[in-house]
């Protein structure tokens, strides 16, 4: 099996992903991360600047609700994600593919408690240097009610979603939020173990 670090040799008829080395696969995947995220960001503002800013969340928030759920059911079935209580909340958000370009942490309390702490977003940082102020809105509608709720409610939705710490920021130096994940009800940490369809 080939290991190339990059591709600037001859044109090869028959290349695959796999003839890549580790180092350059994740290097493609963030590539392919802040790409998504780009295209994301720039439909969105296609559809502000043509119509409004509520037309533009109405449709993200209509795409999010459908490709969230696709991504959650894809990366659960490839990588066997399992577990009880919050773990596998956390066990996803370790490997989503929107965070790649994030600076962030997951921690695992207990069975029952999880937190994701993001100290760099680069849509909170799009937003602030935009400086309209639609962070305040932006940030707990979709972040914490589709995309990080929809994450809770496919793994189990006994589990709640706190906000702890959501923009505006003071200054740069603050994280930008905090989403604590916990089970509602002590004790029913049976794991779901299958994807849901």
């Amino acid at each position: 099996m080939k290991e190339l670090k990059d591709y600037s040799g001859e044109f090869t008829l028959d290349l695959r992903h796999e003839d890549f080395s580790k180092a350059m696969l994740i290097e493609l995947l963030k590539m392919y991360s802040t790409t998504m995220r780009a295209i994301d960001g720039l439909w969105y503002l296609s559809v502000k600047e043509r119509q409004s800013n509520e037309d533009a969340l109405a449709c993200d928030m209509w795409v999010w609700q459908r490709e969230k759920k696709k991504m959650l059911e894809m990366a659960t079935k490839l990588l066997k994600i399992e577990g009880a209580g919050v773990s596998p909340v956390m066990k996803y958000l370790q490997v989503d593919p929107w965070l790649w370009d994030y600076k962030y942490g997951v921690e695992l309390k207990n069975i029952n408690r999880g937190l994701l702490t993001v100290a760099y977003c680069p849509t909170l940082d799009a937003l602030e240097r935009e400086g309209e102020g639609r962070e305040k809105k932006l940030c707990p509608l979709v972040c914490g009610g589709i995309i990080y709720r929809q994450i809770a409610d496919f793994y189990n939705p006994d589990i709640e979603l706190n906000s702890l710490k959501l923009p505006p920021r003071r200054n740069k130096d603050e994280i930008c939020c905090q989403w604590e994940y916990k089970l509602r009800t002590q004790g029913r940490a049976s794991p779901n173990t299958t994807v849901k369809q």
